[in-house]
């Protein structure tokens, strides 16, 4: 069924998962490397920074690739990519080491992924049809998780000791996906004819603010960000309220194995199970949505993945854990592709990438609210906690029916329209 996917969409998932593992290996530990090299403050002030101009990127590169096209936009951020990396490389090196020229290629390396992820989220979107969206962002969230969970092994086990080599390979991957997207896909929209004067300020902000006149996509992202909310959880409340409540204790495998779990390594633990979930299930969670209603499974995958996390905010159960992490990790592979399949319908063909560059405030928003959990969390407790998510959920369900439902009205009065 893969092969049955657009050129296109198989060449995207292709580079898309390498660029993953390549920013997986690196980024999650900057943090570190800025420590090391100058301070911890400064070393979160350039983290927020380089996260900031990433998302401003990605707002006018959702601009430029509804007026020059996908894949100019993509080729051009896959090149400011391998040439980032490969001035990393080189001030990384054992004759020559900036950690403030590093930063400044981690700049480039955000304003390319900002240039590159709207247009290839929007080209996604031109070669698919209705009938093969779930299935396309399934297999997609299935590369994502494969490639961050890589990523991640091949940074924890090289970042520290083989910075320099680990950057040599990362760089040649960066190469061989700048050649790929530039040799293998081919252009599915042939952008607006503009003057140059256009490309500014001013047609952009025009251009965003038609998006947020968009009531049913604004209704959707509002439902998508409550959602979210709860994912950002498990780095900030549950994590830290599994590491005060959680008790250390040996546990036994026929006297043969042990092992010690404390409050931080069973969080570990739960992410690893919902990794390997995603990773071993997505195709056949793909295959059991196809043909069936989206949104009644993109519902029952928002209580699912409420009801699991509502689990964790208070239970210290290890099988109760474990089993709220089976549950959220179900809804999780029911919610994801028919979600980003739903919202393929409901935006404007004309403008995909400024509204997928838009969708990517669900995260940030996210984010944001996932870190506000951490404080209301330490004051409310985890029981309340619990209520919150479900509370979520039941958002997250009503602003998505909402838009929805406002989608139809507004393709109906428009189909009435063109038809007087």
């Amino acid at each position: 069924m893969f092969k049955s996917l657009h050129p296109n969409i198989r060449m995207r998932i292709y580079t898309s998962f390498l660029s993953r593992v390549v920013g997986s290996s690196v980024f999650p530990f900057m943090a570190i490397y800025f420590t090391k090299h100058i301070n911890p403050t400064v070393a979160g002030i350039l983290v927020l920074i380089q996260v900031a101009i990433q998302f401003v990127a990605g707002l006018y590169g959702g601009f430029l690739a509804d007026i020059i096209g996908r894949k100019k936009l993509m080729v051009a951020g896959e090149l400011m990519k391998a040439g980032a990396f490969a001035g990393m490389l080189l001030v990384n090196s054992p004759w020559f080491e900036s950690p403030w020229a590093t930063f400044l290629m981690m700049l480039l390396i955000g304003v390319s992924g900002g240039l590159v992820n709207p247009a290839a989220e929007a080209m996604l979107i031109d070669v698919s049809t209705k009938e093969t969206r779930a299935f396309m962002y399934s297999v997609n969230y299935w590369a994502v998780n494969m490639s961050i969970m890589l990523g991640l092994m091949f940074g924890g086990w090289f970042f520290e000791d083989y910075f320099f080599e680990l950057l040599a390979v990362l760089t040649a991957m960066s190469v061989f996906t700048f050649w790929l997207t530039a040799s293998r896909i081919t252009e599915t929209y042939k952008g607006k004819k503009t003057a140059r004067k256009e490309y500014g300020l001013k047609p952009l902000f025009q251009s965003y603010g038609l998006v947020m006149k968009d009531w049913p996509f604004i209704a959707f992202t509002i439902g998508g960000f409550s959602i979210l909310a709860l994912e950002f959880q498990r780095n900030n409340f549950i994590s830290v309220r599994l590491e005060k409540e959680i008790v250390p204790e040996t546990y036994h495998a026929f006297h043969l194995i042990s092992l010690q779990l404390d409050g931080i390594k069973l969080l570990s633990m739960l992410t690893v199970v919902n990794t390997l979930m995603i990773v071993l299930f997505t195709s056949l969670a793909a295959k059991w949505i196809k043909g069936r209603n989206e949104r009644k499974i993109m519902y029952a995958g928002f209580v699912l993945f409420g009801t699991g996390y509502a689990i964790m905010a208070f239970s210290n159960q290890i099988i109760l854990l474990l089993l709220a992490v089976i549950v959220l990790t179900i809804g999780e592979l029911l919610y994801v592709p028919t979600r980003q399949s739903l919202l393929a319908d409901i935006i404007d063909g004309s403008q995909r990438g400024a509204y997928m560059a838009m969708n990517g405030l669900v995260f940030q928003i996210g984010k944001m609210l996932g870190a506000l959990g951490l404080i209301v969390g330490n004051i409310i407790g985890g029981l309340n906690m619990a209520g919150g998510y479900l509370f979520l959920v039941l958002l997250g369900i009503f602003f998505s029916n909402l838009a929805l439902r406002l989608g139809e009205r507004k393709s109906i009065h428009i189909q009435s329209a063109v038809g007087k």
